[in-house]
């Protein structure tokens, strides 16, 4: 916190003035301060400053651990929530992290939001990108996971899950069984989103080198509607240019803004030797598309990609603060300190940022085009 010092001497023009008068050191007379500010002077105190003060710039990251794939959530409580990928922190393995701010920028550690395995995953450690919503009080915790019985027959792949709490900060309890099963990666990255339009609730996922899905939920919001199909929006691009991000893509997040449906999206290799991932966008005037791709100057559709000290930085999450202005949360690689531990792969220990997004022409951008070092303004409270 920062302190405002009140020092027992002072001057006006130059002129020395001390708290009790000047008689006896032979100085002029002044007023006499009130008793309150007298004994603040006496005792040398400190004041804080205003409950609430913020210094008015942040910098980059906001969470200086790993905390991949960030899921941002505006709880009834006033605080941001924060969902990440499993990681560990102080020595303890965490299933799902979560994390809570009034601000955006500090954020406090709250431990696992999932603290118990699912029992169909009860033995493996594999539970990713997860996402949070509310409804009626309840919340809904959107979650990927490997099954137990991919430990003995290898085909078998991680699947999308869904658990409850009465809270944003959990403890979350699983449903009891999957909602979709696959091979490989496929089934991961779930986002779910209320369509404002529709009334339809919808779940979106996808990686494992497939296009992003969206189905309908079921109303009870732990299984998908009865008669439903995935709908395929992003296809994946099938080349070997080494400026191409979707060869793979991951990680939607979708907006409603104008009339239009943004779809944000990640793309490539998160982590490891070769990162090479950014965030793109498309958007729709349905939240079940087609999504049409943004013109030539935002070239392949990247809106932030490897700058400076930050690699491969996306899989986002977007919030808007009290004056409505949209904030990109993601994670990067610190180029400086790209592991946790000495003996971890490269490009591992992924760090939260916190940048804002601004729109020109009917699509956003990253202010500053990318992401940002040094101070910047902080979210509006």
């Amino acid at each position: 916190m920062s302190l405002i010092q009140i020092r027992p001497a002072f001057s006006i023009r130059g002129r020395l003035l001390l708290p009790g008068g000047g008689a006896r050191y032979g100085l002029p007379m002044h007023p006499v301060p009130s008793l309150f500010a007298i004994l603040l002077m006496l005792a040398g105190c400190a004041v804080p400053s205003p409950q609430g003060f913020s210094p008015p710039t942040y910098e980059n990251p906001v969470l200086d651990s790993d905390f991949p794939d960030p899921a941002v959530l505006r709880a009834r409580d006033g605080f941001y929530y924060v969902y990440a990928t499993q990681g560990e922190h102080e020595g303890r393995m965490l299933n799902i992290q979560v994390a809570r701010s009034r601000d955006l920028v500090r954020w406090e550690r709250l431990g696992d939001a999932l603290p118990v395995k699912p029992e169909w995953a009860s033995r493996t450690q594999d539970f990713w990108a997860p996402h949070v919503t509310e409804h009626d009080g309840s919340y809904y915790l959107y979650y990927s996971a490997k099954p137990d019985a991919a430990l003995a027959d290898t085909s078998r792949g991680l699947c999308l899950a869904v658990a409850t709490a009465d809270g944003p900060a959990g403890p979350f309890v699983d449903s009891g069984r999957p909602l979709q099963c696959g091979t490989g990666f496929v089934n991961i990255d779930p986002m779910a989103y209320d369509d404002p339009t529709t009334g339809r609730r919808l779940l979106y996922w996808g990686s494992g080198f497939e296009p992003i899905k969206v189905r309908e939920l079921a109303a009870d919001r732990v299984s998908f509607a009865r008669g439903s199909r995935p709908i395929d929006l992003v296809p994946v691009v099938r080349t070997e240019d080494p400026a191409n991000y979707r060869r793979l893509v991951e990680g939607a997040w979708v907006v409603r803004r104008g009339g239009y449906y943004y779809l944000f999206f990640s793309g490539d290799n998160c982590c490891g030797p070769n990162a090479h991932y950014a965030v793109m966008v498309a958007r729709s005037r349905s939240a079940t598309g087609p999504f049409e791709m943004p013109p030539a100057d935002i070239a392949g559709g990247v809106i932030l990609a490897r700058r400076g000290i930050w690699v491969a930085p996306g899989h986002n999450g977007l919030i808007q603060d009290a004056r409505g202005n949209h904030w990109m949360l993601y994670h990067a690689v610190d180029a400086r300190r790209p592991r946790a531990r000495p003996a971890d792969q490269a490009n591992s220990r992924r760090v939260m940022l916190l940048d804002r997004i601004v729109w020109r022409d009917g699509w956003p951008r990253l202010e500053g085009d990318g992401p940002s070092s040094g101070p910047r303004s902080r979210p509006a409270r």
